[in-house]
């Protein structure tokens, strides 16, 4: 280090050592500061002026007073308002209705037809009434031998009452029908012209229910319907039937429980075969019970279940149990325009004497009786409205079912025919498994109250098991209906009613030969029908009835051709007690 730049370090340390001390010896002395409270800041308060500022203009001007008055002239004006009316609405007059009617017509082959209801206004919530009805023809088939009139009488009563929580009812009748086993082989026929013969081929049927109905409101009991019947004939037949269907329905959160249960209970007796004085004995006990889970919305419809059903057959001492589907479910695919269906359905159907004569009065009263599994009939479709007026439904459907009831033609008991109805006259009933196709079409058109059309046709395919065919059951069916009114007064009707192909199998027995079976096909047929009425006033009309009106003697059964053109001429009157 130089000597120059030590010289300068040395000096400057004395001036700071010098600073030093003079500042310690100087006395600044002591001050006491009391603090009172810590500052705390504030905003004053703004205070405005209150005083009307004086104007020290250099010019004033005084106000003018105005005094003003208003003339008024009228104006002249030729339009003249006229007096508001207001508009009326012209109401249909409100029609009548009567509480009865009685209904009276007479055709051609001495044929009536007579009704008569009545219904009976106990109190606000009760009711009674009562219907008659009887129709009759005295036959005169054209190329008909034997006698071929029919009586068809029945009187009905019933009883209902609809409480605030729950409504039940009440119904009994009783039934009169005369029919004739008319439909003779022409064999048969000429045999008894040679021999100047006659047969008489006369069945009477009487038949009586009793029943009833309830439903309940806000209950998990919904209610319950249940019918008693007794059937008897002729022949010493007879017939009993009790049938119980109790319904219960559970809501849940978002499904409905619902449990249907069935009970039916049939027991009957002929008092013989078709060959043999051997008395045919039959009882069943049929019990099912189909629970199921609902669910709807605004668009759809499911309903899940299942029906299992145990069947007794007390004269064979026979238990059978069996399950089948209850599946049905739609959904709107577009409003109302487009709807999607489809399910499948099964269950026992009991077969009874009763149910046979009302499908075809000329079975004989030899019957086997057994019920129908029908295992299942799976179905899918669409349907919807087009517009307003115009409605479809189309559908496809497949089906099994076990021991399926076929009416077939009696054989001709050329051995001994002992009875009326043993000459190839009558028909008995044979049971298949039998598989069935059909598709179904169906358009509805209604205008208005004043025109309505409407065509269905449905188309069949079976498969059979044992039998050859399917017998006396059609390939196809088809009706067009349509009803008017041309006036208030005026109105009436058409139908037409179309049935395709069925066969049948006829069997000849003989005491030189062994019975051979024969095939037939009894064609198609087609039945036009026509109404017309006339409205006299509000209690009187008049009616005229035209049937099958292309006079065509067809087959409706093998060997039993129908009446040809019928006409009726009737009244309505309407009225109260």
């Amino acid at each position: 280090m130089s000597k120059k730049r030590l010289a300068s370090l040395t000096t400057l340390f004395l001036v700071f050592v010098s600073a030093a001390v003079t500042a310690q010896e100087d006395d600044l002395g002591t001050e006491v500061v009391n603090i009172v409270k810590p500052y705390t800041p504030t905003i004053s308060d703004a205070f405005k002026v209150k005083e009307t500022p004086v104007l020290n203009d250099s010019l004033t001007t005084q106000k003018q007073q105005v005094n003003y008055s208003i003339f008024s002239v009228p104006v002249a004006s030729t339009f003249t308002p006229a007096k508001g009316k207001a508009a009326t609405v012209e109401k249909a007059k409100p029609m009548k209705l009567y509480d009865n009617y009685a209904t009276l017509g007479f055709g051609n082959y001495t044929s009536i037809l007579a009704e008569l209801y009545s219904n009976f206004e106990i109190s606000r919530t009760d009711n009674a009434g009562f219907f008659f009805r009887h129709n009759s023809s005295q036959g005169d088939i054209e190329g008909v031998l034997l006698e071929n009139k029919y009586y068809d009488t029945s009187l009905d009563g019933n009883y209902t009452s609809r409480q605030r929580d729950a409504s039940y009812s009440i119904d009994a009748g009783i039934k009169h029908q005369l029919f004739n086993w008319y439909g003779l082989p022409e064999f048969a026929e000429e045999e008894l012209i040679l021999l100047n013969e006659s047969l008489d081929v006369q069945q009477t049927y009487f038949s009586g229910n009793l029943g009833g109905s309830m439903q309940l409101d806000d209950s998990f009991f919904e209610g319950i319907a249940a019918n008693v019947r007794f059937l008897s004939d002729a022949y010493g037949s007879s017939e009993f039937n009790f049938t119980a269907l109790p319904e219960f329905s559970f809501p849940l959160t978002e499904f409905t429980l619902k449990i249907d249960g069935d009970v039916d209970y049939l027991s009957g007796s002929f008092e013989r075969n078709y060959f043999a004085e051997i008395p045919i004995d039959y009882s069943f006990l049929n019990v099912g019970l189909a629970p199921s889970l609902v669910y709807v919305n605004n668009d759809l419809t499911l309903s899940l279940g299942v029906a299992g059903y145990v069947s007794l057959d007390s004269e064979n001492s026979e238990t059978n149990f069996s399950i089948f589907p209850r599946i049905n479910a739609s959904y709107r695919l577009v409003d109302e325009l487009l709807i999607v269906y489809g399910g499948a359905e099964g269950g026992v159907e009991q077969n009874s004497y009763y149910d046979f004569k009302e499908e075809n009065p000329y079975v004989s009263p030899t019957l086997q009786i057994m019920p129908t599994n029908n295992l299942y009939n799976a179905f899918g479709g669409l349907k919807g409205k087009l517009s307003n007026s115009v409605g479809y439904n189309v559908r496809g459907s497949y089906g099994k079912a076990e021991n399926r009831a076929l009416f077939q033609i009696n054989p001709l008991n050329d051995v001994s025919p002992s009875e009326s109805y043993q000459y190839g006259n009558s028909f008995k009933i044979v049971y298949d498994d039998i598989n069935t196709l059909s598709f179904f079409g169906e358009l509805k058109v209604e205008v208005s109250e004043v025109f309505s059309l409407g065509i269905n046709g449905e188309y069949f395919s079976y498969n059979t098991t044992d039998q050859a065919h399917a017998w006396n059951l059609p390939d196809f069916k088809a009706t067009v209906f349509s009803n008017f009114n041309i006036t208030e007064e005026l109105y009436g009707g058409v139908s037409l009613f179309y049935v395709g192909e069925r066969m049948d199998q006829v069997v000849a027995y003989s005491p030189d030969i062994d019975p051979f079976p024969t095939e037939v096909t009894l064609d198609g047929y087609a039945d036009v029908n026509v109404h017309v009425g006339y409205r006299v006033n509000d209690r009187l009309s008049i009616f005229a009835k035209g049937s099958n009106l292309l006079s065509d003697n067809y087959q409706k059964s093998y060997n039993y051709p129908v009446q040809g053109i019928q006409g009726l001429l009737g009244a309505t009157y309407k009225f109260d007690w």
